[in-house]
């Protein structure tokens, strides 16, 4: 990713513990790189924290994230966070309006490697309306970092509409998957391999919550449930689904929406994509009546594109989730066992 913004002249061209003493280097860092370029008046109070009115329900959300590597196709760990906190709140049926940023950096970071990284947090935020208004900065010596890791959190406004809890799931719901799958684990675990593909794999990062929000207003209480599949991939949501509801969920393999690169490479990495993380997409559970128009509407938001219907609820085989073949058999989809991919947001 090209530099958006012109890096300042810094004293050093790498992180040092100074950088993190709270003393000159720490102002220089911080007045000239985190505050010049996440200008808002609630940030220029430089203030431990962040004092603002608000009206109606909140959502809040928090989140930490350690990707590794921190620059990979289609992204980098700064919008990942910030991407990342703004979907959680979204998927409460929530407007994200405030975050809080948080680094902690290693000793010896390039400074032009921080500074896309800033520059990448400044456009997710510009692009989800979202203002960061609080956050704090440590640096670790060298070798206890890993580069840097970013914690975030958000504040968001709900929805009038938005009734977006686990009891709402009823027999016969449909479930929906807003795109392909599997995209962002792939990314992060071909980069690692260094496996190169006739197509790019790219991360799908990406913001939720004007998609969302789109939705709500169409469709209010008749979507029951919002989840995004990070960690443990739409496998894994889904059986948190039956658990917690306490119904059974079947699928159908024929109608889940994976790239022909993303499957051709998991067959290769030995991944199944139903357990691989997303970044960019979100599952919905919405009332029978209106799952085609929901799909409709989808298809022509944001990022919804490849949306389509890929099951039901059932009162049948409570707390399983079923996958029909495309070959006609059945087989019980369980809840991912351990890590399958460490480290991948």
């Amino acid at each position: 990713m090209e530099l958006q913004c012109p890096m300042p002249k810094f004293d050093f061209d790498v992180i040092t513990l100074g950088h993190g003493s709270g003393g000159i280097l720490t102002h220089q860092l911080l007045n000239s790189g985190v505050f010049a370029l996440l200008a808002n008046p609630l940030l220029d109070e430089k203030h431990d924290g962040a004092v603002f009115e608000a009206n109606g329900k909140i959502a809040f959300s928090a989140d930490s994230y350690v990707v590794s590597p921190i620059f990979f196709p289609g992204g980098n760990i700064g919008e990942l966070a910030i991407n990342g906190t703004v979907n959680d709140l979204a998927m409460c049926g929530a407007a994200a309006k405030y975050l809080s940023l948080s680094f902690i950096i290693e000793e010896g970071l390039p400074m032009t490697d921080f500074w896309k990284i800033l520059n990448s947090i400044q456009q997710a935020a510009s692009d989800a309306n979202v203002h960061i208004v609080t956050g704090d900065t440590k640096v670790v010596e060298k070798g206890k970092g890993d580069g840097i890791f970013i914690n975030t959190s958000g504040i968001g406004f709900l929805h009038p509409e938005a009734s977006i809890h686990v009891s709402n799931i009823k027999k016969g719901d449909k479930i929906i998957i807003s795109g392909n799958i599997a995209s962002h684990g792939v990314a992060i675990m071909s980069l690692r391999q260094g496996l190169e593909f006739e197509s790019d794999i790219i991360s799908d990062t990406a913001n939720l919550n004007h998609t969302v929000i789109a939705l709500l207003d169409k469709f209010g209480q008749q979507i029951h449930f919002l989840r995004d599949p990070t960690r443990g991939g739409v496998a894994t949501v889904l059986n948190e689904i039956a658990k917690d509801s306490n119904t059974g969920v079947n699928i159908l393999q024929n109608k889940l929406p994976v790239d022909e690169g993303v499957s051709s490479a998991c067959e290769i990495l030995g991944l199944d994509p139903l357990y691989v993380a997303n970044e960019g997409i979100f599952i919905a559970i919405v009332a029978v009546d209106v799952a085609d128009d929901f799909v409709t509407a989808l298809k022509q938001l944001p990022f919804g594109a490849n949306a389509t219907t890929i099951g039901e609820i059932t009162d049948q085989h409570p707390k399983q989730v079923i996958l029909k073949s495309s070959i006609g058999g059945s087989r019980v989809v369980s809840m991912l066992p351990g890590e399958q991919l460490p480290r991948i947001c």
